[in-house]
């Protein structure tokens, strides 16, 4: 095995080994690049971030409903050691792998939504089907696995049609139309942000894939229209679209949850009112450990606390297009594009939407929002991103194996 400038090779006592033991010490001692490293820091920062503040925003109520103050926290917690787990294995694993089961995959995510549809096998909250249950512990999203498969197959096909790009049909058509029946389905449980989360990673894929302009604008113009008509047509969809404009004008009905995330940060200042100190998960701001955390850091840890967490989706960017700017192959390029653009995306879309910038679209903030199935998902996304990085240098050189 060749290696890069800086890398530490693996001891070389274990060329005396054979089989299986000399398999696993190269795969355990394999070479890491420094964008691999730099991933790895920010998802285990952002993983225990999340985790003292789910901590703080979610004691009160977890305390008054379920007589524990730690009740949400240990659940998170134990989602956060199974994303720790995934995150190690798919990190190990060779993305090209994902690219020889994308036709797999892709019929596992239809299913998947197809199934939580079922009544009796989608369990429904607050009328909304969307998770599989696993027993008494906890349910499952299948919308979150949709969101890697589309990524895979997406970067799949952009990839073996290289060649054709100029052909719209060949590239973009099964593209979109993979797109739309999982956003058609998704919408039924229903659960417009995972749609949008979806349209999200197809444009980065297509974007960097170089799909031509005059494509490119038929997809934007398309998924823009789709996504005005599904908000404005349910009068709850049409409020959250419209409520962040003026928040104030209805405080005590449509903008009253935007409002007290706005006096959460308001109240913050600067350094903030101390960590625990926070006022707003005193049952005055509602989702404030999932998609309104935001809100809870802005008011604990202030300015600086928000600033902090901007900070670290912004590195995540830089270091995941760099990742796919230096990837080995245009399949690595593609995943490793598809993967930032969905987690900085993400985090875009609900810090504009905690922030009164953009509509309530109920997108949780990646790696920090309380919730099982969104966390594992995101958690195997960065290990393929880590997977993608670990194959490049610094000057974008592939590592030889």
């Amino acid at each position: 095995m060749a290696f890069i400038d800086g890398a530490i090779p693996w001891r070389r006592t274990a060329d005396r080994d054979d089989g299986l033991l000399a398999r696993v010490r190269a795969r355990v001692f394999a070479p890491t690049t420094t964008l691999s490293w730099a991933i790895v820091s920010l998802v285990v920062a952002l993983n225990l971030i999340g985790l003292v503040m789910i901590l703080s925003a979610s004691s009160v109520q977890a305390l008054t409903n379920y007589g524990s103050a730690w009740y949400v926290f240990e659940r998170q917690f134990a989602w956060a050691a199974i994303g720790a787990a995934a995150f190690l294995v798919a990190s190990r694993i060779d993305y090209h792998a994902w690219q020889r089961r994308s036709r797999a995959l892709l019929l596992l995510g239809f299913a998947g939504l197809a199934v939580v549809l079922v009544p009796g096998v989608g369990i429904e909250v607050d009328g909304a089907r969307r998770w599989i249950g696993l027993g008494s512990f906890v349910g499952f999203q299948p919308s979150e696995v949709a969101k890697i498969v589309l990524l895979v197959f997406a970067a799949d096909v952009l990839t073996r049609r290289a060649d054709r790009m100029d052909d719209w049909r060949a590239t973009v058509l099964p593209i979109v139309g993979v797109l739309f029946v999982f956003a058609m389905l998704v919408l039924k449980e229903p659960d417009l942000a995972t749609s949008i989360e979806l349209a999200f990673i197809v444009v980065s894929v297509l974007v960097v894939a170089g799909v031509p302009g005059r494509a490119l604008a038929k997809v934007f113009g398309g998924l823009g229209i789709a996504t005005t008509v599904f908000a404005l047509v349910e009068p709850y969809r049409r409020d959250r679209m419209l409520t962040f404009l003026h928040p104030w004008h209805d405080v005590a009905n449509k903008g009253y949850q935007i409002s007290q995330s706005l006096i959460a940060l308001g109240s913050g200042g600067v350094t903030g009112v101390g960590l625990g100190n926070g006022r707003a998960k005193w049952q005055f701001l509602p989702a404030a450990q999932t998609d309104f955390i935001f809100a809870i850091i802005g008011e604990e840890l202030g300015l600086f606390g928000t600033l902090m967490i901007v900070g670290l989706f912004v590195v995540f960017a830089v270091v995941g297009y760099r990742i796919a700017m230096r990837a080995p192959d245009r399949f690595g390029a593609l995943l490793a594009a598809g993967v930032t653009t969905w987690v900085v995306g993400a985090a875009v879309l609900n810090i504009g939407m905690v922030t009164s910038v953009l509509p309530v679209s109920g997108v949780p903030l990646p790696f920090l929002s309380a919730g099982g199935s969104s966390l594992v998902i995101l958690m195997v996304a960065a290990g393929m991103l880590v997977n993608v990085a670990r194959r490049c240098d610094d000057r974008g050189a592939a590592l030889e194996s």
